[in-house]
């Protein structure tokens, strides 16, 4: 008998011991698969998170973009006026707002570059660049230049075709997201 409960308490401990060892191998499992889960989904997060502070980027530089086009349209119809007093006046003050708001769309190009992808960024410093002739155009105008406005009206396309490649880019950037 006692040869019997040796061999019955040897049995019983290997059983435990791989009862314990199982339970082991298995919670370390568990805890592998959690954390590689935890991980799967906070790489979905910063990813979502990326894709959508970029979409609101880029829609903001475009809704600026967009502001900045209204104002031009105001300032070309006002260079089509004979000089004068008030038209010069007029002018100063869209200038004024000209500055202004392309510090705006300053800040919308920064906020594309700062958040990516290169091309988008690139676009958008491009588009941000576009303005200048306008800004020149008034200038030019507001010094007595007579081709201001036309050096002005030649300013759109270039601009226009920079807001498309810009939509472009973004558009492709967000697919790739």
């Amino acid at each position: 008998m006692g040869d019997s409960t040796v061999w019955t308490l040897a049995i019983a401990a290997v059983t435990g011991g791989t009862a314990v060892l199982a339970s082991w191998v298995t919670s370390r499992g568990s805890t592998r698969a959690a954390r590689i889960q935890a991980e799967i989904a906070a790489r979905s997060q910063r990813a979502e998170r990326l894709r959508e502070s970029r979409r609101t980027a880029y829609l903001d530089l475009i809704e600026q973009t967009h502001r900045m086009g209204e104002l031009f349209w105001e300032i070309s119809t006002v260079l089509r006026l004979p000089r004068s007093e008030a038209r010069t006046s007029t002018l100063g003050e869209l200038q004024d707002r000209e500055v202004a708001e392309y510090a705006k769309i300053r800040r919308c190009a920064r906020v594309v570059e700062l958040e990516g992808p290169p091309a988008a960024a690139a676009a958008a410093l491009t588009l941000q660049k576009a303005t200048r002739p306008f800004y020149a155009a008034i200038r030019a105008d507001l010094t007595g230049d007579p081709g201001g406005h036309d050096a002005f009206d030649a300013a759109y396309r270039p601009f226009w075709k920079a807001l498309e490649d810009f939509v472009d880019a973004a558009q492709d950037a967000h697919q790739q997201d």
